[in-house]
């Protein structure tokens, strides 16, 4: 038998968006990582020795598509690039942390 929620509200579409990027393995770790401190790609690759060079850029890359986090590259000898939790992504990180504690 079939049970029908009489009072259920379509899951909003930002919500659907942002499970598809954490479901992704990784994801929730490099935020983690980010939140803790790491800005720089080996500073990444420092925190989550286990992850590829490759599935890191990956991850990254789709991070920033979905605007949690950020990418700058400094001028310097030789310029380098770093990374930084948006607003959006502050918001997220609060939510992984969150589950330490559970």
């Amino acid at each position: 038998m079939s049970h029908r929620c009489n009072n259920c509200q379509p899951v909003p579409a930002q919500m659907r968006e942002t499970a598809v990027v954490l479901e992704r393995r990784w994801t929730m770790a490099t935020i983690y990582a980010c939140s803790s401190g790491a800005t720089r790609f080996n500073e990444f690759r420092q925190s989550l020795p286990e992850i590829s060079p490759t599935t890191l850029s990956d991850r990254l890359e789709q991070l920033e598509e979905a605007g949690i986090v950020e990418r700058h590259t400094v001028s310097g000898r030789p310029p380098y690039t770093e990374y930084a939790l948006t607003e959006r992504g502050r918001q997220v990180a609060l939510a992984v942390a969150a589950l330490l504690d559970a």
